[in-house]
C-alpha cells in the first residue's frame, strides 16, 4: 500500500520539513488538494504551490482537482510539475475529452467520486484510467469523518477493476487512519490518502510510520 499524505493539512510555513518528515516516515506520494471555492465550498491552491513542491520532493505529486473547469487547469499543472491529476466525474461533462487531454499532457489520468456517485457512472471510460479515487468523505475540508459506505463501494471497485482485467490503481481519500487503514488494504486500496492524521501538528514521521504499521498489520 502507498500512503501518500495530503499536504492541505501540512504546516505551509515549514513545508520543507513537513515534507521531508513525511518521507521519512515512509510516504511514497503526496497528494495536493486543489479546490476552487465552486465545486467545492473550499479555496485552498494553484500550480504555483505544486511547482514549490516539486523543488521540494523527488516523489510523485498527485494532483486531485476539486474545481469546476478542470480542462483549463490541466496544462498549468503538468507544467507546475504534475505526475498524475484526477478530475471529479461530477465536475466533467466531457470526461472522455478530459481524459483525453491528460494523458496527451504525459502524466497520469485519474477519475474522484464522490460518495453518492455511482460506480457505474465511469463504466464507458475505465479502460483510461489509471488510477480510481474513491472519496470517503464529501469533498471540500479536511479533518472530516470517515463515511463506512466507502468501504463496500471500494470492495466493488476491486471486483470491477478485476471484472475488466484492468490494472488501475484505487485510491482513498477522506477520514484515513490507523483504525480503519487496514480494512482499506483489505477492501482492495493500492494508496491511501492521509492529510490530518499525518500532519497533525506534531511529528509527521511518526503519525506516517504509524498508519503504514497499521496497514501492514493486515497483510499476510
Amino acid at each position: 500500500m502507498i500512503l501518500a499524505p495530503s499536504v492541505l493539512s501540512a504546516d505551509f510555513s515549514r513545508l520543507r520539513e513537513e515534507i521531508q518528515a513525511a518521507e521519512s516516515g515512509g510516504a511514497q506520494s503526496f497528494h495536493c488538494d486543489v479546490m476552487d471555492g465552486h465545486f467545492v465550498p473550499n479555496l485552498t491552491f494553484g500550480p504555483m504551490i505544486v511547482a514549490a513542491m516539486r523543488k521540494l520532493t523527488p516523489l510523485p505529486l498527485d494532483v486531485h482537482l476539486m474545481v469546476e473547469d478542470a480542462d483549463g487547469l490541466i496544462d498549468s499543472f503538468v507544467q507546475a510539475g504534475a505526475d498524475g491529476i484526477t478530475v471529479h466525474v461530477e465536475a466533467c461533462p466531457h470526461l472522455h475529452r478530459t481524459l483525453s487531454r491528460i494523458q496527451a499532457a504525459g502524466v497520469k489520468a485519474g477519475i474522484a467520486l464522490n460518495p453518492a456517485t455511482p460506480l457505474g457512472t465511469i463504466e464507458e471510460v475505465i479502460g483510461m484510467l489509471d488510477l480510481l479515487l474513491i472519496m470517503t468523505v464529501n469533498p471540500g475540508f479536511g479533518g472530516q469523518e470517515f463515511i463506512p459506505a466507502g468501504l463496500n463501494k471500494l470492495a466493488r471497485a476491486a471486483k470491477m477493476r478485476e471484472r475488466a482485467g484492468l490494472e488501475f490503481l484505487l485510491q482513498v481519500d477522506g477520514g484515513v487512519s490507523p483504525s480503519n487503514v487496514r480494512s482499506l488494504v483489505e477492501c482492495g486500496a493500492d494508496i491511501v490518502v492521509a492529510g490530518s492524521a499525518v500532519f497533525d501538528g506534531s511529528d509527521p514521521s511518526r503519525a506516517a510510520a504509524k498508519i503504514l504499521r497499521a496497514a501492514a498489520k493486515h497483510v499476510d
